[in-house]
């Protein structure tokens, strides 16, 4: 096994991780605005003069997001223990354990 292989690999898996938990926070946010406007629009209509402009929908579920970001946290985690792993192994290969 090469040791810049797996340097490689940890780098290349905690940038996807974190170009992950960007993707995920960001949706989270769009969601949660959604919601805010739909929760907003809703009661908007529920007034007595207000005219209803569209059927209620119901607010969109962040839970997926939520999950995938906790997904992404542990991928992160996952690449930096490789990542961890290279560096104890090129120290014991090169005998300058710090």
């Amino acid at each position: 096994m090469q040791i810049q292989s797996a340097f490689s690999a940890g780098m290349q898996g905690l940038q996807r991780a974190s170009a992950g938990i960007t993707e995920e926070t960001i949706n989270i946010n769009r969601q949660t605005q959604q919601n805010r406007q739909q929760e907003q629009d809703l009661s908007v209509q529920d007034r007595p003069e207000a005219t209803p402009t569209q059927a209620a929908v119901p607010a969109r579920d962040v839970t997926q997001s939520l999950v995938r970001l906790e997904q992404q946290e542990l991928q992160a985690q996952a690449n930096v223990r490789s990542l961890r792993t290279a560096d104890e192994m090129l120290g014991s290969i090169i005998d300058v354990r710090v």
